[in-house]
């Protein structure tokens, strides 16, 4: 018997394990929905030394095996440097397939600061492509963007999560490399010409959030955009008559596969989603 169209999972797939801070998001706007999470860890992180075409090759070959082995209904690419890279081809290549991206919170950060300063921290992959700088370019007329390229920073969480390097050691190189690209953008504050806002351009950076507030205070505003995008989904599941049944009272389903190491997917998905080892999977060849 053919499954129900909107009984279909939601596809979400990052370079590593930063997408499960949106795939946290999504799971908050959408208790019903499947999901299926696919980190490609062995090859993280895109954004700090993989180029263009490679990560629009990932891209397209992950968005393919998704949909072929778990017949996905929309794809939410979790990842900033494989939306600026590759999510414009992916809608050509794959147009029956929605594809969701995430871009840094440019346009939020711009109508809530006070100060219009706004510090940026993404990956050198997205700083260096197009679509950011055109974002950049179209809310930039009132704010001033102080924008860091943060070098090794996606790579130091996403080892965080690996044996066998010490938690203490790790945290530490955390720590350091937030100090270091939060104090390269200058001073924060609600002071002119002070940042207020500080707008974290990577799904990574998401957990480092607390390193990060310690470093820039309690009264600066840090901006993701999980939530957006998991808002962005419900509507384009809600127009396509795609939305999982919400009378069913048991919360969807959730299986993660990673082309690296399992336990590092496995702690993490533990640390910051509460899920069992066993919804967790290697994959060899995909």
């Amino acid at each position: 018997m053919t499954e129900p169209s909107a009984a279909r999972p939601i596809g979400v797939f990052d370079s590593g394990i930063g997408g499960l801070s949106v795939l946290q998001a999504l799971r908050h706007e959408l208790p019903h929905e499947d999901f299926v999470y696919f980190a490609d860890s062995g090859n993280a992180p895109y954004g700090d030394a993989k180029g263009e075409v490679f990560v629009q090759q990932r891209t397209l070959a992950i968005a393919r095996w998704l949909r072929s082995r778990h017949d996905i209904k929309a794809l939410v690419v979790a990842c900033n440097t494989a939306t600026a890279a590759a999510v414009e081809q992916l809608r050509a290549d794959l147009p029956d397939l929605p594809a969701i991206g995430v871009e840094p919170a440019l346009k939020p950060a711009a109508a809530c600061s006070q100060t219009h300063h706004v510090g940026v921290l993404a990956t050198r992959g997205t700083v260096d492509s197009m679509r950011f700088q055109r974002l950049l370019q179209a809310h930039s007329a009132h704010t001033h963007f102080a924008v860091q390229a943060c070098d090794g920073l996606a790579r130091a969480i996403e080892q965080s999560t690996e044996e066998p390097l010490p938690a203490t050691e790790s945290a530490e190189r955390i720590r350091a490399l937030c100090a270091h690209y939060a104090g390269a953008l200058g001073r924060f504050g609600h002071k002119t010409n002070e940042m207020d806002t500080l707008v974290l351009g990577c799904t990574h950076y998401v957990f480092a959030k607390d390193e990060l507030r310690a470093l820039v205070g309690p009264d600066v505003q840090i901006l993701d955009t999980g939530a957006a995008v998991a808002r962005q989904t419900r509507r384009i599941l809600a127009q396509d008559g795609e939305l999982a049944d919400v009378q069913v009272e048991v919360p969807g389903g959730i299986r993660l596969y990673t082309t690296g190491q399992l336990v590092a997917l496995q702690s993490a998905a533990e640390r910051w989603l509460q899920l069992p080892a066993e919804s967790c999977e290697a994959l060899n060849n995909a």
